[in-house]
Parts: C-alpha cells; structure tokens; sequence
C-alpha cells in the first residue's frame, strides 16, 4: 500500500448546481476514508466565498485559487506542483468516495509494479445500482466507449481487471507516473482524459487496472450536451493527430473539414443536429493548434517500451460496437396498434373517395383545369422549376425578384405528372376528398384511440366547408393547405419529443404558409404557445425541435420578406399567391356570421330552397361546434385549451381577411382570402369535438349517438357543394395547356426568352395589359410582387404607354420597342367576338386596337384565336437577357439547402421508432406516477414484465407510457438514454 496518498480536489463552479454543498459531501466522505488521505489540495476556479469558507476549514494542505476559464487539467497541473506522496488520488467536488473507497484503490495499486494508476466503479449518487463509468476503450478509428456506462450494476463487470483507459475522476495514480506522463494533456477539452491517460501509460510499459470494488459517487449532473459533444470530438481528433504514424498526420489533418460535412449529415439523419455545431467547432480548435498536437506526440515518443500492437486486444472491435448499439435501442412499447384498417379508417377513406369521383366525375376526362385561381403549368419539368427560381419573373414587363414560395409547391406537384404537370392538379382535385379524409382521421390519432370518433373526424375534415368551397370555385392554395393542415398537427404536437417530428412538421410548416401567407401570424401564435408549453411543463426539454418548426419557413420566406422589406410594403406578405382571384362576399354582420360557422362563403342552399330556408341552413353544422365548446370542460384540460387558442387563432385570421386587401387583378382591388384561416379554425373545432366525444361515458352510448350525428348534418350541409359540379355550377372548367394562342405556345415551349403582349378591353372602355414569358401565364409563374404592390412600376409605365401607342398611332416605332425588349407577339383578347353581351365600350376599344394593329406594316396578322386575335412582330426580336444567375443560384441553394436539412432529419432511423413506439400516440394524457404492470386498457400483456406507468384519461381512454414519457423527475435518465428523441 502506498506510504502517503496526496488528493487533488478541483472546484470547478457549473452555476447549475450548489458547489459548496457538493465540497461538504466530498470533504465529509474523505473524513470518513478507513485509510485516510495524507494531503489534499484543493484548486478552486473561480469559487465564491461560500466555497472558500469551506475549502479553508477543510485543514487542507494548501488552497489553490484560480481563474474561472482554467480547465481541469490546468487546475490538476497547478494542484501537482504541491504534490507529496507516493501517489496521486484525482478528485473532483461532485465525487462521494465510499469509506473503504481508497483503501481499496491502493490495493489494487499495489498488486504489481507495472500498474500506473487503479480505477474505481463510478455510480450515480441518486443511484447507487447505476453505474457511470467502468471502464473506457476505444475503436481501431479511436471512438471512445464506455464499457459499462449506464448500465445496472449487477457485478458483472467485477471481474474484470486490465481496461484501456478509465474516467479520470477517482483514479489513483502512482506519483512517479503522474509526473512521467506530465499529467493530463491539456488539449483534450475535458474529454478522454483517463483514456488518454491509459492508453500513454501502457505504452511507457504500464498497466491499467480496475477496482470494482472501489465505489465513488457521482452528484455532478455533467456539462451541457453540446458543451460535451464539442469536448468529446475535440478530444477524438487530437488524439487522432496524436497517436496515428507520422506520414498519416497530413492527411488526418486535411481531412478534418471533409470529415465535418460527412458527419454533419450523419447528424442530421441520426437525428443530432445540435452534434453539427460542435462537429464545425472541434474541427477548426484541433485545425489551428498544431503545436498541442506536436507536444502531445513528443509525449507519447518519449520512454515508449510498448508498440500500438500489443493495445489492440484492449481494444472494442467492431462486431462488440454494434452488439453495443443493438442494446442500447429501448425495448417496449407505449402505444397500441394504429387500426387504420380494422379501426375503419380505410373504409372512411374509401367512401370519401367514393364520393369524390361522383362529384368530380366529368374531371376525369379533362386534361387541364381552369376557372376560378387555376390556370395551366408550365409543360416541362425545368419550366416548373424556372418558376420557382429567383430572377426575371414570368409575368410583367421587368419584374425580377424572388418567386413566390407557392411556385415550389405547384413545381412539385406538377413533378409528380412529369408528362403532363398539369394533369397533377386535376388528379389532386379528384384526391382531395379522400386525401382530406386520410389526413383528419391520422390527425384525431393524437387525441383518441377510438375508431369511431377517428372516423367522425375524418369525414368532418374531408366535408370541411372550406375545402369543399376551394374545390367548386377554384382556389388551389386553400385545397393544397387545407390537406396539409392535419399532418402539421399530427407531426407538430409531437414536434418536442422526435426530431424526425420535427423535421416532418417544419417541412409541411413550409408548404402550409407557401399556400397561405395569412395564416403565418395564426401559426406563429401557436408556435409561441408551443414554446411556453414546452418550456413549462416538459422544463424545457425538446425546445430546440420546436424552435425549428419556424427556421426553415424563416428561411424560405427571407428573399421575399427582404425583398418586401427593401421596398418598403411589408402588408404585401400576406398576399394570396396564384391567379388574383376576388371575393364577393363582403364583410357585413351575416358574413362575418358565417365565418363564425366555417363558411367562407354561402353553404350552397340557396341555391336549391328558398331565401327563408337558406338563411338558416348554415345552423346544421351547429352539433359540431356544441361539442367542440364542450371540450374544455369535459375533455382533457390541455389540449382542449391549446385547440381553443387555434380556433381563436384561425377565426380571428379569418375575420380580419376578408377587411384587408393588399392586391388586385389589375382591375379591382382584392381582399385576403379567408378559406385557409377557417381550415385552420374547422381543424382545431373538429380535434375539440373528438375530445369532447372521447370524455363521454360509454354507458349509454352517447359518443355513437352523437359521433352519428354530426355526420349527417355535415354531410346535408355539404351535399350543395358536391351537387355544383353535376349542376354545372361549379367555377371549374376544362381547359387548355396555356392561357395564349397554340402558336405562341408551341413557339414559346423553348423557354422564356421572348414574350406575347396581351391587350384586354375592359367593359369601361379601358385596356389592361400584361406581358407573358414563355408559352403560358402559369400558375406557377404568377407573382405577388405584380398582383401585392403598393403602386405602378416603372414596368407598368411601360406597358402603358406602349398600349396607348400601338392603338392610337399606326406609324409609330412601338413595335420595334416592343422587339427590342423581347416581344415577338401582340394578343388582343376578346377580338373574335368573345366579349359578354352589353359590353359596348370594350366592343368598342377592341375594334379600335384591331383596326390600328392591322394597319401595322411592322406586326403580320396570325389570325383569330379562341384566345383572341394574335398578331406577330417582323423585326428582329431581341432575347431576353437571363438576368443574376449567379444571385438565383445562391438563393436557390439557401432554400434547397434548408429543406435538405428538414428532410434529412423526418428520415427515421430504427432508434427513433423504436423510442417512438415507448411513447403514447395520444397527447396531453394526465400523468400518474404509479408502477404497475403494463397494461392496454385493462388487459395485461402478454410477456410484459417491466413495470410502466398506465396513462389514461377519466373516460377511458388509454395509452401506454414510460415513466420517464409521463414524470418530470425522471427526464434526465431519458435523456441520458436517448437524448434526441424519437419518431412521431
């Protein structure tokens, strides 16, 4: 046993934790040490006086006060230059030595010459059976692991003796070692440091050795987690630059950055995200110190009598590493089967499928559709995409700037029909009701597990007036948001727990808004609500996956928010984006009572009975909304509460729309469309009620009864709007592939490098005009920054002018502006005769445009269209120029980039679905702490032997958890085990 045990004990104040209490306890425990310590050091960083009073009646040897930056090696190198004895015993404030803790490590010092220093079992002080550390090896590409961390202690790592390296807190080191290998190296950032350690020792002929029955608690609660993962890869890579042979220091050394990017995307799919910024961090701190890297390796050189080869049996291989990985992969489940077959969700969506090809069943044959917002796609995949881009916008005279975040929507669901993108809207328009089925039912998922209130919400989400409105009239943004809606709720209440959530929920966030720009103040409001939730009641746990649902909307939307901003018309944000299409409605009381209904518009009767009739129909609809006020008090607290905020949040959106007008048509101005708030409003009313039906009794039947209920009178308020399209009075219609002439089309399929001047009569004897790129005015190519402006543009001065030119002075050199600009052609719309009855003044104005333009010499008449009548500029046509590309690149990358980032985090691996299958589908469940079997409702399961907490509500409803899902005190060890969550 060694004559004389000098302790070095660190001080090292996190903030987090009372550092002066902790000093007690290690100070009592070393009083009580059956072999007492001969001296002791204490290295105090940047202590407050409470610490220092107890340091100072400790009767150590000497206090060392220090700087607060000074890192646990510097403090351990300045406690060394005091040092006396035959060794060394590694302290910190947080460790609790058991009595017989030293006694036990000197004994294990002395079983031979050759071991440096003896490691003790480190356990969890709250914990005594769970272990910290025992132990720590490394893989052949120098991974460090844990050889025994976290797991219960059992004694089953009792025998072992020879490691690689351990934890440093606790060891003892003989003290000529210590001074050898010159202490800790300091350029491990606090991580590895006893593996570093180890693995120096034994190659200057020493051993490592355990003494498991050693025991020293741990109070400490460790670094934060990004602190620590920078630690640990700093501590990896300068051990990589250390230990590997001289010719390949280099190349690791170039491969530092490359290496960053890989793992930076291995950190996305892993779901570790915060790793990415720690990963960056490390990479550039080893880069720029390559005189630590060289001390380090004149270390190692330095007395060596033991060659890399003899460590390797010590080392993890990697069949050991996966069968590693494989246990760590909780086991478990907290949630039952989904039912989506059995529970009737198939059959839902089949009836609403059903019924949708009736409705729509002449859309069959059509191969474009139009009327109302709609209009033709661009016919190729990389005009869908030009679309989307930033630069020279597809519409105007020389409008550039950033396109429309809806253009990527309509890109991508025209790159589902490559062949014919436009042929996507119509099979969307057929999908619609099924896919809103689909999407509802998922979405009452989170709040029952019953399959008949699954149902009840499926068919109230698919008979929505909203959508149901957005598909008779035409309003693409409002059907594609409304079907996206439930699955931003299905993923985002999730969004805490699961980064795969998260980022599935941040994605559909994105498409969500892209449609509806009103909607971003109503979802920001939940988005805060969500953050003081989970800062609440989960104490922060998971913040960060909800502060993301917002960053890549953020990101999408900042050229146009810049761009907006730069321009000084900030309201223009919340433009409708597609075709400028206006609302009729007005805002008087019965509208605005409406609304209060979930009717954008009128329900239909009106229609098919009388006026007295019809001013009351909308009242059918009243059941849902009887049960949705219901939830807060007889449904469960939180998430009725939090669903009422949404409703508040949408309707209040909804009522404020229909009075803000930040656009026109050229003609009028254009109010917001409220159809997308109400989907938002109709989604958390239909949730509300789900819960309200859930808390009723099962004796009697009242949720049948009722669940019945509200889906006849939803489906008798919703019969008008399905019977429009068979009436014919639907706004939809069949139409072609470009809004222009055939032979503007087939010319312009090339790209957009010249245009068509399009010149319309208006029935006040006015012409508007516009200029179009390419070969159609598509609905991707539509742009805010024309229909949302405060005021003319240089662009529109142009254009009008040069109307006014070609139709009051047939000799003029207009046309060969026009060429020169990039116009090849000049369309007069309604010239055929295709102007409504009474329209005299715009008869009028377009005989007087088409006798001036025939008289042109300079434009040849290409003939009456059903278009219009369409003349073609003789001169050289100049090609439009292309615009920043460089500019459209970086935006391009900025947006693609954020999304892949989204993307590469909803991609679940095996770890977060299994961590998701030990959590309960439903949310806002009551806790209850009690261990019990675990149960599904009632019924035992088969083979379950672990103890769970049974999380149900009042009404029967169950769900099975983990205790560490449903108890606040218990989230650290969850956290311990999976600290990125798991799946949705």
């Amino acid at each position: 046993m060694p004559a004389r045990v000098h302790a070095l004990l660190v001080v090292r104040p996190e903030g987090r934790v009372a550092a002066d209490i902790h000093l007690e306890r290690t100070l009592t425990a070393l009083r009580a040490q059956s072999r007492p310590v001969d001296a002791l050091t204490i290295v105090l960083c940047d202590a407050d006086a409470t610490v220092q009073a107890v340091a100072a009646a400790s009767h150590a040897e000497g206090v060392i006060s220090a700087d607060r930056r000074t890192s646990f090696a510097d403090a351990l190198a300045l406690g060394s230059h005091r040092l006396e004895g035959d060794a060394v015993w590694v302290l910190t404030h947080d460790t609790i030595p058991a009595p017989d803790a030293l006694a036990r490590l000197a004994g294990a010092l002395e079983t031979a010459p050759s071991v440096a220093f003896a490691a003790p079992k480190l356990v969890r002080a709250d914990e005594t059976d769970r272990i910290v550390s025992l132990g720590v090896s490394m893989t052949r590409y120098g991974r460090t692991v844990g050889l025994a961390d976290g797991e219960h202690d059992q004694g089953q790592h009792d025998a072992g003796e020879d490691v690689l390296g351990t934890d440093v807190r606790g060891i003892l080191v003989r003290a000529d070692a210590w001074r050898r290998l010159g202490g800790i190296d300091r350029a491990l950032a606090g991580a590895d440091e006893g593996l570093d350690l180890g693995i120096r020792a034994r190659l200057r002929g020493g051993r490592v050795a355990l003494a498991p029955t050693a025991i020293v608690a741990i109070a400490g609660v460790g670094p934060a987690p990004v602190r620590a993962a920078y630690a640990q890869r700093t501590a990896q890579l300068h051990r990589r630059l250390a230990y590997a042979p001289a010719a390949a220091v280099p190349l690791h050394w170039l491969s530092l950055l490359p290496l960053a990017v890989v793992r930076s995307l291995g950190a996305l799919l892993g779901k570790r995200p915060a790793r990415i910024l720690s990963e960056w961090g490390a990479a550039a701190t080893v880069a720029v110190r390559p005189g630590a890297v060289a001390r380090s390796r004149h270390s190692i050189r330095d007395e060596r009598a033991a060659s890399w080869a003899q460590l390797a049996p010590l080392r993890v291989t990697g069949t050991e590493l996966r069968h590693r990985l494989d246990d760590d992969v909780p086991a478990g489940t907290g949630r039952g089967e989904l039912h989506f077959f059995s529970g009737g969700g198939a059959w839902v969506v089949l009836a609403a499928l059903v019924v949708s090809v009736i409705a729509f069943l002449s859309l069959l044959a059509w191969p474009v559709l139009g009327g109302g917002a709609l209009a033709p796609m661009r016919a190729t995949l990389g005009g869908l995409w030009s679309d989307a881009s930033w630069g020279l916008r597809p519409l105007g005279w020389q409008t550039t700037g950033p396109a429309d975040p809806f253009s990527a929507v309509v890109a991508l669901l025209g790159s589902i029909w490559p062949a014919a993108p436009s042929r996507a809207v119509v099979v969307l328009w057929v999908l619609a009701l099924p896919l809103a089925a689909l999407g509802g039912w998922f979405a009452a998922t989170r709040f029952t597990d019953r399959g008949v209130l699954r149902a009840v919400a499926g068919v109230a989400w698919a008979l929505a007036p909203s959508l149901l409105d957005a598909l008779i009239s035409g309003r693409p943004t409002v059907v594609i948001a409304h079907l996206l809606l439930p699955w931003l709720l299905w993923t985002g209440v999730v969004a805490h727990r699961s980064w795969s959530a998260a980022g599935v929920a941040s994605i559909v966030a994105v498409g969500v808004i892209a449609c509806a720009p009103s909607l971003a103040p109503a979802l920001a409001l939940v988005w805060i609500v969500a953050l003081v939730l989970t800062a609440a009641i989960a104490h922060g746990r998971g913040i960060a996956r909800v502060v993301w649902l917002a960053v890549p909307t953020v990101v999408v939307f900042a050229p146009l928010v810049w761009h907006r901003v730069r321009s000084g018309d900030v309201w223009s944000l919340l433009a409708d984006p597609g075709v400028p299409l206006g609302d009729s409605g007005g805002t008087d009381l019965g509208r605005r009572l409406l609304l209060g209904l979930g009717f954008p518009g009128g329900d239909g009767w009106g229609a098919l009975s009388g006026a007295d009739i019809s001013a009351w129909t909308p009242l059918i609809v009243a059941p849902l909304f009887v049960l949705a006020l219901a939830a807060p008090i007889i449904g469960r607290t939180l998430p009725a509460v939090a669903l009422a905020i949404t409703a508040l949040a949408g309707l209040g959106t909804a009522l404020a729309a229909i009075g803000i007008s930040v656009a026109s048509d050229a003609q009028h101005p254009i109010t917001l469309w409220p159809g997308a708030a109400l989907s938002l409003y109709w989604l958390a009313v239909v949730c509300a009620a789900v819960l309200a039906l859930d808390a009723l009794p099962a004796r009697p039947p009242l949720r049948a009864v009722f669940g019945t209920l509200v889906i006849v009178t939803l489906a008798v308020s919703a019969a008008p709007a399905l019977a429009a399209p068979l009436r014919g009075t639907a706004a939809i219609t069949e139409s072609t592939s470009s809004t222009l002439p055939a032979y503007v089309e087939a010319e312009g399929r090339e790209g957009l490098s010249t245009a068509t001047f399009v010149l319309t009569p208006t029935a006040d004897g006015a012409v508007v005009t516009d200029v179009v790129w390419g070969e159609t005015a598509s609905l991707g190519g539509q742009s805010t920054l024309r229909s949302a402006r405060l005021a003319p543009d240089p662009g529109d001065e142009d254009t009008a002018r040069y109307a006014a030119q070609l139709i009051a002075d047939p000799e003029g050199s207009v046309v060969d502006d026009l060429a020169a600009h990039g116009v090849a052609y000049v369309l007069l719309s309604g010239a055929s005769g295709d102007l409504p009855a009474g329209a005299d003044a715009a008869s009028a104005m377009s005989r007087q445009a088409e006798t001036a333009l025939d008289q042109r010499d300079d434009l040849e008449i290409v003939g009456d269209t059903a278009k219009g009548k369409l003349w073609r500029i003789t001169s050289e046509v100049a090609p439009r120029g292309s615009g920043d590309v460089g500019e459209a690149w970086r935006v391009g990358l900025l947006q693609a980039g954020i999304v892949l980032v989204a993307l590469l985090l909803a991609l679940p691996t095996r770890h977060s679905l299994a961590e998701a299958r030990r959590r309960p589908r439903i949310v806002g469940l009551p806790r209850r702490a009690g261990r019990v079997r675990l149960v599904a409702a009632g019924v035992p399961v088969a083979g379950a032997e672990a103890e769970a907490v049974v999380a149900g509500s009042t009404t029967g409803s169950a769900a099975i958890a983990t205790e560490s899902e449903l108890t606040d005190d218990d989230g650290a060890a969850e956290a311990e085990r999976d600290p990125d969550g798991g799946a949705a």
